[in-house]
């Protein structure tokens, strides 16, 4: 059976996902505009930055810092920024498309995905920072969960 344009975009959210060297949590982002990908990316440090395993492990872990909180205390850059930067990089507009991501944003997400006119947010998991949902609300970003 054929999968709807939703479920299979979000199955390949979820193959990005997998190139996340992440040792907590691998989340993968796609941004689809008129039924094309025009940008990928997955959580992970700064281009150039050793990944967490290479550094002797997860600084959060470390601290026993709770998921969906402190997220200044951690070397990634989340996948939706990813993201949103490969598409600035490239000089892909953003307006109107929608992004496809294995999770819920957080807050600070979910803002530049409202200043970066995405229209619509895909996810099939809930995020522990839960202000991020608010936010697409807030910014009328219209958010889908579990197809």
């Amino acid at each position: 059976m054929r999968p709807s344009i939703d479920k299979y975009f979000m199955s390949i959210a979820t193959v990005v996902a997998t190139r996340s060297p992440c040792l907590r949590r691998q989340i993968g982002a796609i941004i689809v505009r008129d039924k094309h990908i025009i940008s990928t990316g997955y959580n992970g440090p700064p281009s150039g930055f050793a990944h967490c395993a290479d550094i002797g492990g997860c600084m959060r872990a470390m601290a026993g810092i709770k998921s969906g909180t402190q997220h200044d205390v951690c070397r990634a850059v989340h996948a939706e920024q990813n993201a949103i930067i490969q598409a600035a990089i490239h000089g892909v507009s953003t307006m109107g498309a929608t992004l496809y991501c294995t999770n819920s944003p957080c807050r600070i997400c979910a803002a530049m995905i409202v200043n970066a006119g995405i229209k619509r947010y895909i996810t099939d998991n809930q995020y522990p920072d839960t202000m991020g949902v608010q936010t697409l609300i807030d910014g009328n970003v219209e958010f889908l969960m579990n197809l």
